[in-house]
């Protein structure tokens, strides 16, 4: 339920706070005082596209914010608000209501607020998509529209589950056909890939890479071809480390570093010094460290090989791997890589008979299963059209069109030649499964009943039009029980209407409160003498900005005689509208009797 709105620089309201209640709150004014802006700044916070030009002339900016308290919604709307806070980070204010903002910059650019965090302008629609329905004029032409009247069916008959259903399937159906067909048109094209994917699979397992074999090939090499300078190396190191003797060359006896630093380790050592103590410890590590790469210089040197044939065989195998990096990858691992994704790939091109026929044989029965859930949603359809019908013939009746028919017809959509979602059922002509099932949903209406009942759009009038769209709400909200935490805004619907059907109006509006929030911006004091709670937009100051207030009884008294007729400070205009405003605040208070009435 909104429970509060605030406007500041959106059209001509300069700065307003409006308040709203349970039951039927109506907005009047004079014509440009900016009541629609109320309406316009809904539709901002329903994430609808900013128009700058809404900008009030002077402000850098425009901002409405809304509260939405969330206590009484039904348990799916509560389950789907909390999912988008959590989404979002969004929080309850100490109250658990919401606190939802957009703002619109004159240059454009817009920013939208849900729960004190920054959203995108499509989180707020998803948000007040379950608390706020908005019904202006514009509303009444796309009720002409036949997606629109097919979803004021569905709404009625509660097909909600049924057309989940089915558009999963029809999603898993068209899936598998458009595999099956590419498979089928590009079979020659598959084959071929999947010969050169086998082919390059095979040469990859033929010369089997293991990962970073090539950069341990390039080292091997590297030290095979420098074998003989290694050998060297390693000889005069170990020469250096070990020195000479007599039996190596009794003309140059050149003694070991271990032997050197052995005595002067033993040198220190005998000191009575702590200083060259802690030297000669340092020499013993030194002694350590001498014998560890003696050792290893040995060892590299058993392991290097006699001979230089090993590198023949090692250039030979990096020959190997070049014939695969230079195809499939800069290096080993990269191959490897590649043969994974090749042969993932590979799974997927089957183009045998056998896949093609079992590819066929899950299409069909997809399809099957789709016909199924189409045949089930439209039967629904069917079920629930008359009953639609008869109740909004019935609420025109009390809407001052007794003579009024309203007709709903279900029909499949005949799928064209090349259409390729088409269903054959029940051995008919095949027909169109769309997103929303088979069927094309059609309002009739005639005004007069006895004559030819046409298609809504060629014979409602814009009053009738007002009184249908009215009607299907009210029914609606009756068949479907909606929870008092949904707020329903009407924007003039009452155009065209006047008189005794005026009346009516006003009081299926308060019916329809009974179960909703109900908002209504009016020009017809019979609608405005059902409010619960009356707020009137006036201008304020000399600049043309406009504010919002909430009338008592003598100004509600006052605002009635001036829509009646302009008599606002006139005795007889007042005791017109004291009359009206007694009247209809009689029946609101004795429902029951009102109901009753034509």
């Amino acid at each position: 339920m909104l429970t509060e709105i605030t406007i500041a620089s959106l059209g001509a309201i300069s700065a307003a706070t409006a308040e709203f209640g349970r039951g039927l709150t109506v907005l009047t004014g004079e014509t440009g005082t900016g009541k629609t802006m109320v309406v316009t700044g809904l539709h901002l916070l329903g994430g609808a596209r900013a128009d700058a030009n809404r900008v009030r002339s002077g402000a850098d900016r425009a901002v409405v914010e809304g509260r939405f308290a969330t206590a009484d919604l039904d348990e799916r709307t509560a389950r789907r608000v909390a999912e988008i806070l959590d989404a979002c980070g969004g929080d309850r204010d100490e109250d658990g209501s919401v606190i939802t903002s957009r703002s619109v910059s004159r240059d454009g650019r817009s920013r939208a607020y849900l729960g004190g965090r920054s959203v995108p302008a499509k989180s707020l629609s998803g948000f007040t998509a379950g608390l706020l329905t908005l019904h202006g004029q514009n509303d009444q032409l796309r009720l002409m529209r036949p997606e629109e009247q097919r979803g004021a069916l569905d709404r009625y008959a509660g097909v909600g589950d049924e057309l989940e259903t089915y558009r999963k399937l029809r999603d898993r159906w068209l899936t598998a056909r458009r595999d099956l067909t590419e498979r089928r048109l590009r079979a020659r094209e598959l084959a071929q890939e999947a010969d050169r994917l086998q082919f390059a699979l095979e040469e990859i397992a033929a010369v089997d890479p293991q990962p970073g074999e090539d950069d341990a090939l390039t080292t091997d090499i590297r030290r095979l071809s420098e074998l003989d300078t290694l050998r060297e190396a390693v000889a005069g190191a170990r020469a250096a480390l070990a020195g000479t003797d007599e039996a190596d060359d009794p003309a140059a006896v050149t003694p070991s570093v271990s032997s050197l630093l052995g005595r002067a380790r033993a040198a220190l050592d005998g000191a009575d010094d702590r200083t060259l103590r802690d030297l000669a410890d340092q020499l013993g590590g030194a002694l350590t460290v001498i014998a560890d790469v003696s050792t290893e210089l040995g060892d590299y040197l058993g392991a290097l090989p006699d001979d230089a044939s090993a590198l023949d065989t090692k250039l030979a195998r990096q020959a190997e791997l070049r014939t695969l990096t230079r195809k499939y990858a800069a290096n080993t691992d990269g191959v490897l890589d590649w043969a994974r994704e090749a042969g993932d790939r590979l799974a997927t091109l089957d183009v045998s008979e056998e896949t093609l026929a079992e590819l066929q044989r899950r299409t069909d029965d997809l399809a099957a299963q789709v016909g199924q859930a189409a045949l089930a949603l439209s039967a629904l359809r069917h079920r629930h059209a008359a009953g639609l019908a008869e109740a909004v013939t019935a609420e025109l009746a009390g809407l001052a069109m007794a003579d009024a028919e309203f007709t709903v017809a279900v029909t499949a959509v005949a799928a064209a030649d090349d259409d390729p979602a088409a269903l054959t059922l029940d051995s008919a002509e095949p027909v169109r499964a769309g997103a929303d099932g088979i069927d094309q949903v059609e309002f009739g209406f005639t005004a007069h009943r006895g004559t030819t009942v046409l298609p809504l759009a060629k014979s409602a009038s814009g009053g009738e039009l007002s009184r249908v769209m009215l009607a299907i709400e009210v029914v609606l909200a009756t068949a479907m029980h909606r929870s008092h935490g949904t707020t329903m805004v009407f924007d003039e619907i009452d155009a065209g209407v006047g008189g005794r059907a005026a009346v009516q109006i006003g009081r299926r509006l308060a019916r329809l409160a009974r179960t909703h929030q109900v908002i209504v911006v009016t020009h017809l004091p019979q609608v405005a003498a059902y409010a619960d709670v009356h707020l009137t937009v006036t201008a304020a100051g000399d600049d043309g900005a406009s504010e919002v207030c909430c009338l008592d009884t003598d100004q509600r008294v006052a605002e009635l005689a001036r829509m009646l007729a302009g008599l606002g400070e006139s005795d007889s205009g007042r005791a017109h509208a004291r009359e009206l405003l007694s009247t209809a605040q009689t029946e609101i208070a004795a429902p029951d009797a009102a109901s009753t009435g034509p």
